[in-house]
């Protein structure tokens, strides 16, 4: 398990979480059930999203403009159903798993994301 300072987003920087993001959303694309949705959006505006508010749940600045609200719509909107939203939100966790970050900021890290930040 990975000792970080102040908080994670210390740790990872703002090009670390961008890389998490980005690992995230290629797991993501690379699932033949969920890649259909990816197609023909905007992925880099929805990496751009999901980066803030991954930053923030983090540790980092606080994202504008909604929050986790904000994240989790970009899902939602796709017409996830709730099994293939939880998926996005496991490709998430191993992800951060991988980094052996301690699994109580990685559950906080998808319940920022999925919009229940203070669940």
């Amino acid at each position: 398990m990975v000792t970080c300072p102040r908080n994670v987003f210390d740790w990872l920087g703002p090009a670390g979480v961008r890389a998490v993001v980005i690992r995230w959303l290629r797991l993501v694309a690379a699932d033949a059930e969920l890649a259909p949705y990816l197609i023909g959006l905007d992925r880099p505006r929805l990496a751009g999203r999901l980066t803030a508010q991954l930053a923030s749940a983090l540790g980092g600045p606080a994202s504008g403009g909604g929050g986790g609200r904000a994240a989790a719509g970009a899902w939602r909107r796709l017409g996830l159903t709730d099994e293939q939203h939880w998926r996005v939100l496991d490709y998430l966790a191993a992800v951060l798993c991988g980094l052996g970050l301690p699994v109580d900021t990685i559950v906080a890290a998808q319940r920022a994301v999925a919009g229940e930040a203070h669940a």
